[in-house]
């Protein structure tokens, strides 16, 4: 199920989940959908993963939606919902950037996203993954996207996200916990290295040999390993970690890209992400 904020993506949303095999529905009546479920898991169907976009929902829709997802969710389907949302800001000047009109729009956008925002809360807090697309642009949602929807998984399986980040663009607001990493030497005070992401190996090696790298990096892998039975115990799919540095560019990428290998080669279900390494 795929809802949220109007603005925040949910059309690239929609295209990325297609272009990934799912069968997509938009704008299905919340009436419909426990009866589509019926339909998807019948005989003579070889439907395996449906995708329902779910756009202007008002409070009277959210609670109809709220009870269509439940039904769903009492018969043999795995259900999660994903919930687009963005700063309000950056919702406000995408509307304004396009010059669409908002579909609750009356009383200028501004109040507009700030209704919507209240009219939407009961979804977002059932939401499974909450997804702030307010700093990625159109290639990095479609991203996101794929790596958290390419394949199926276990409904006990656990998909983890380990996401870098700079401060000074802001904290993702999708994030279930956080890791300063700016105690670690720069890499941007180095001439060789200022151009270079974490991604490259020069940079890469300099941030792990580190003498305080090993050490965090230990003790981040085994508190997340200690984590991760406790979550799925309490039914979460989706764990998103950030790793944030200064800008996004050096230490946060490459201390992400070691733990998502480090945590791999465990056997646990690992994406990695940087949303600003390219700012």
């Amino acid at each position: 199920m795929v809802t949220g904020m109007s603005g925040a993506g949910r059309s690239t949303t929609a295209a990325s989940l297609e272009d990934l095999g799912w069968f997509v529905i938009d704008n299905l009546p919340p009436a419909i959908i426990p009866r589509l479920g019926e339909l998807v898991s019948g005989p003579g169907t070889d439907t395996q993963r449906v995708a329902l976009v779910a756009g202007r929902a008002g409070s009277g829709k959210a609670d109809e939606l709220l009870e269509a997802i439940d039904r769903l969710g009492q018969g043999q389907h795995i259900v999660r919902v994903l919930f687009l949302d963005a700063p309000d800001d950056v919702l406000v000047r995408r509307y304004e950037g396009t010059r669409r009109r908002h579909p609750r729009s009356g009383a200028g956008v501004e109040r507009s996203v700030a209704e919507e925002r209240i009219s939407l809360d009961s979804l977002l807090r059932r939401a499974d993954i909450v997804l702030d697309t307010g700093e990625l642009n159109t290639n990095q949602l479609r991203s996101r996207i794929s790596e958290l929807f390419a394949e199926p998984h276990a409904e006990d399986a656990l998909r983890t996200t380990f996401l870098s980040f700079g401060f000074k663009h802001g904290l993702p607001l999708d994030l279930d916990m956080v890791f300063d990493v700016r105690f670690l030497p720069n890499p941007h005070w180095i001439d060789e290295l200022r151009e270079q992401t974490g991604l490259n190996e020069d940079v890469r090696r300099y941030v792990l040999e580190q003498d305080e790298t090993e050490g965090f990096i230990d003790r981040v892998v085994d508190l997340i390993e200690s984590l991760l039975p406790a979550f799925v115990r309490e039914g979460k799919s989706y764990l998103t970690v950030g790793i944030g540095c200064t800008g996004g560019h050096h230490r946060s990428v490459a201390v992400t890209e070691e733990l998502a290998r480090r945590l791999r080669s465990d056997g646990h279900l690992i994406n990695s992400f940087h949303r600003d390494v390219d700012r």
